[in-house]
C-alpha cells in the first residue's frame, strides 16, 4: 500500500489536466480481466479469441464516444503516441512538405513540428488572439499547394479555450489538407463527431479521462494515407505494431462508454463549480487575471495569472494547504522558462510565470471548491507579502 506522502487526509485535486483519477469501474474491470483474460490477441486458442474479443468490444466503446467506426480506431500508449502516428504517419505517406500548427500546441505536437523542420519540411505555426483562439482566416490564408497536413488542437491543456474545430476542419477538407487534431483535453469534455466536424485524425489519451495511463487512441478516416511509425507484426490493421496492452485497454474502453453515457450530467457538474472557482477568485484577489476566452473555453479549465506572485511558489504552498493545483502543462511543468501558450496570448514573462491553472473533474464536490476558495486568496496574500514586486 503506498503512503500519502503526508498529505492532508482530504486533499483537494485540482489538477485534472495533468491526470486523472481511475475510475472504480475501470479498476473493477480491469482486475476481473487480468485474472483469466491473458492470451495473446492475436493467438488462435481459446483465451486469445477472448483477448481478441475484449480489444473488438473496447474499440466499438471508443469509436461510439466519438462518432467513429471501429476499424477506424488504432490503439496507441497515450496521446504522445497518437499526435505523433498521426503527423510523421501522414506527411510521410502523402505527398506535400508543408505543415501548418499553431504556437499554442501541446509539445506532443509542437516538438514533433519542430523536428519535421529538420527532415526538411516547412512549419507555419499560426498566432492566436488574446484568448487563445485561432482565427480561421488565418489558417486558410497559411494554405499553399503543396500543404500536407493541418494540426491543431482541439481545446488549450493550459487556458481551457475551445478552437473553432468545424470551421477550421471544412476549411482543410475545401482545400484537400488532411486535418488532424489533439482533442486530448477535449474527449469527455464537448460532445465529439468526427463525421460531423470533419475531422481526419483526433488523439487521445486514456489517463485525461479516468482510464489508466501508458494507453490511448488515434482516430483515423477511411481515406486517410498513414505511414506507421512502429514496424513488426502488422497490428492495428497494419497501423501500429506491437502486441495490444489488452487490459489497459478494456479499461479505455470502458472510460469511453461511462463519459458517452454520463457526459451531460458531468459536464454540467464541472462547469458549475468551474463558474464557482472563477467568480469567487475574481472576487475576493485583488490584481487577477483570468486567462483564455470568458465562455468558449472547457467545463473544467479555469487559469490565472496573479499580479507579483510565481507561479511554482503558489503551487508549493498550496500542495502544503492540501490543495494539488497546477502552472501549466505537466510535461513542461519542471521547466522554468515561461510557458509558450501564455506568452501567445500576450502575457509577458513576468505574468506567465505567476500562472495558475486549476482543472477540475466528475470527482471534485463543490465543498471542495468552496474550501479552495478560502485557501486560495489567503495563500495568494502572504506571497504577497513577501514579494517585491507587490504594492498594496
Amino acid at each position: 500500500m503506498l503512503s500519502n506522502g503526508g498529505l492532508p487526509t482530504k486533499y483537494i485535486y485540482l489538477d485534472n489536466a495533468a491526470t486523472t483519477k481511475t475510475d472504480p469501474r475501470v479498476n473493477k474491470t480491469i482486475e476481473d480481466y487480468l485474472e483469466d483474460c491473458y492470451g495473446n490477441p492475436s493467438s488462435l486458442h481459446r483465451m486469445g479469441r477472448e483477448s481478441s474479443d475484449v480489444v473488438a468490444e473496447a474499440r466499438e466503446q471508443v469509436a461510439e464516444l466519438i462518432g467513429a467506426r471501429e476499424h477506424e480506431i488504432v490503439f496507441t500508449s497515450g496521446g504522445t503516441e497518437s499526435d505523433n502516428l498521426a503527423i510523421k504517419g501522414v506527411v510521410r505517406k502523402n505527398k506535400g512538405k508543408h505543415i501548418i500548427t499553431s504556437s499554442i500546441e501541446h509539445p506532443a505536437v509542437y516538438n514533433t513540428c519542430k523536428y519535421l523542420e529538420k527532415d526538411g519540411y516547412e512549419v507555419t505555426y499560426l498566432p492566436v488572439d488574446k484568448d487563445g483562439l485561432i482565427k480561421p482566416e488565418d489558417f486558410e490564408e497559411a494554405i499553399k499547394k503543396d500543404t500536407v497536413l493541418a494540426s491543431l488542437i482541439y481545446a488549450s491543456n493550459e487556458i481551457g479555450t475551445i478552437e473553432p474545430i468545424k470551421e477550421l476542419a471544412e476549411i482543410a477538407k475545401d482545400k484537400d489538407v488532411i486535418f488532424h487534431t489533439d482533442a486530448v483535453q477535449t474527449v469527455g469534455k464537448l460532445d465529439i463527431d468526427v463525421k460531423k466536424t470533419g475531422i481526419d485524425l483526433l488523439s487521445i489519451s486514456g489517463h485525461k479521462i479516468h482510464a489508466s495511463k501508458g494507453v490511448g487512441a488515434l482516430y483515423v478516416a477511411d481515406d486517410v494515407k498513414l505511414e506507421p511509425m512502429m514496424h513488426g507484426g502488422g497490428h492495428e490493421n497494419g497501423r501500429r505494431s506491437g502486441t495490444e496492452n489488452v487490459t489497459c485497454i478494456i479499461g479505455l474502453g470502458v472510460a469511453c462508454k461511462i463519459e458517452r453515457t454520463e457526459m451531460d450530467k458531468n459536464i454540467k457538474k464541472m462547469k458549475e463549480m468551474r463558474d464557482r472557482l472563477i467568480d469567487g477568485i475574481m472576487e475576493n484577489v485583488k490584481e487577477v487575471k483570468l486567462n483564455g476566452h470568458p465562455t468558449k473555453r472547457l467545463p473544467n479549465n479555469a487559469n490565472f495569472s496573479f499580479k507579483a506572485v510565481e507561479g511554482e511558489a503558489l503551487v508549493l504552498q498550496l500542495d502544503g494547504r492540501g490543495i494539488g493545483t497546477s502552472t501549466g502543462s505537466a510535461c513542461s511543468s519542471k521547466k522554468l522558462r515561461p510557458s509558450r501558450t501564455l506568452m501567445s496570448i500576450g502575457c509577458g514573462e513576468v505574468e506567465a510565470h505567476s500562472s495558475l491553472r486549476l482543472t477540475l473533474s466528475r470527482f471534485n464536490t463543490i465543498e471542495e471548491i468552496e474550501r479552495s476558495l478560502e485557501i486560495i486568496p489567503e495563500v495568494v496574500g502572504n506571497l504577497r507579502k513577501m514579494s517585491p514586486l507587490w504594492e498594496e
